[in-house]
């Protein structure tokens, strides 16, 4: 930054000022932790040397609050992958079974809508298609905030719910499933070479909520990359030319996730996996009937307030996975050294 030239490539420069800050926050925020802890050591040596009850009963309460901020501050360390601190985009498509699978569907949105408020992260709907009798078939939406795609790729994966269907009469319980796409949005800097010719664009009217102007004029664009098969569509602005903008933004984003799957074999088996929205694949099941449970497979996490996840409180599944990601590179890292 104190270079002359600092300011000739303002973006850049906006990015450069922009780490730092977050680089500054993170050592002010281990400064400000290692401060208290050591005061509360303090508060304890003198509690214990006056025999001060009330003074230990707050060294208790301070120290829970600590371990809080401790493992919060930890959790940000795990985000140290390339794309964790943009923003996501994040796309839920209903498996088979109908208007059973477009209301789970529609369940999930909502869970990840409440999260989302949560944790003030900004939600922009994309595109949303109904199911015919309830429920949506598919959803896509960005969140926009603070390390968004870091913490929100840890739902990337097929949903399984369990529960007596309120769409049958005969009172059955049913097995519902749903996948979950999560893609880091891309930065318009970064290169994804996208052909016109390589695209078909449709446009078409738009359906749902929008006052006079839906049904009217064919603002709605749908887009598809004809060498790998992706479509993606945008139906939530007025404006045609908007559409189109945000339609091509995700697909460069899908592209990109698509190479870089590629170069990650691992991660493309797990990817692969969505294809088959169904049995088998799914990595939490929702059990609603005959117990209550939300289990994560990946991790083993589980809770029985399922009403409370269904409400948003995602963080125990999230955090679990994020420590479990950690771990096997760390595993992974450490094997690999031993290797060598």
């Amino acid at each position: 930054m104190a270079r002359q030239d600092f300011w000739d490539d303002p973006e850049s420069g906006r990015d450069v000022v922009k780490e730092r800050s977050e680089l500054n926050d993170i050592i002010l925020s281990w400064k400000n932790l290692a401060a208290e802890i050591e005061d509360n050591a303090l508060l304890f040596e003198m509690a214990v040397e006056e025999e001060d009850e009330l003074s230990l009963l707050e060294v208790q309460r301070k120290l829970k609050e600590l371990r809080k901020k401790y493992r919060d501050m930890e959790l940000w360390q795990m985000l140290s992958d390339e794309n964790d601190d943009k923003n996501a985009i994040v796309t839920i498509n209903a498996g088979a079974g109908g208007t059973e699978a477009q209301d789970w569907t529609e369940m999930l949105l909502r869970m990840y809508l409440r999260w989302c408020e949560r944790k003030n992260l900004k939600v922009e709907m994309i595109d949303l298609q109904e199911g015919e009798e309830a429920g949506v078939k598919n959803v896509t939406f960005t969140v926009s905030g603070s390390y968004a795609h870091g913490m929100m790729k840890a739902e990337s994966g097929v949903h399984r719910l369990v529960r007596i269907s309120p769409f049958d009469a005969s009172g059955r319980r049913h097995t519902s499933f749903a996948a979950v796409l999560v893609f880091p949005e891309i930065d318009d800097r970064i290169e994804i070479e996208v052909k016109q010719s390589d695209l078909r664009v449709d446009t078409f009217r738009a359906s749902g909520a929008g006052g006079q102007h839906v049904n009217k004029t064919s603002s709605a664009v749908r887009i598809t990359h004809l060498p790998t098969g992706i479509v993606v569509q945008c139906q939530n602005e007025k404006s045609q030319h908007r559409n189109r903008e945000i339609a091509l933004k995700i697909l460069k984003a899908r592209l990109y996730e698509r190479e870089k799957r590629a170069q990650q074999a691992k991660q493309q088996q797990t990817h692969d996996n969505l294809d088959d929205i169904a049995w088998g694949n799914q990595i939490r099941s929702y059990v609603m009937q005959p117990y209550q449970l939300v289990k994560d497979h990946r991790t083993n996490v589980e809770k029985g307030n399922v009403e409370s996840v269904l409400d948003g409180e995602l963080d125990d599944f999230i955090e679990a996975y994020l420590f479990s990601s950690m771990s096997l590179r760390e595993n992974s890292a450490g094997n690999g050294g031993a290797a060598a």
